[in-house]
């Protein structure tokens, strides 16, 4: 359950924001197919995976990671 409200978050900020998968992939250091698995919950996304995203879309990890406020 940790890992889709994770997912639906990224996916949201990222939205929020207006950058494509493929772009934040490229900030963030990760492949377009990566983002793609981690933002549709396919895999669970590591530590590092989930700093470098919250550093590419100006967030720091906490704020990406509480997603005590998303429902499914």
């Amino acid at each position: 359950m940790i890992t889709e409200k994770i997912s639906l978050k990224i996916k949201f900020e990222r939205q929020k924001r207006g950058i494509s998968q493929e772009e934040l992939a490229l900030t963030a250091g990760l492949s377009r197919s990566a983002l793609w698995k981690i933002e549709t919950g396919k895999v669970s996304p590591t530590i590092a995976s989930l700093e470098k995203i919250a550093i590419a879309l100006g967030m720091d990890f906490a704020t990406l990671t509480d997603v005590s406020k998303v429902d499914l």
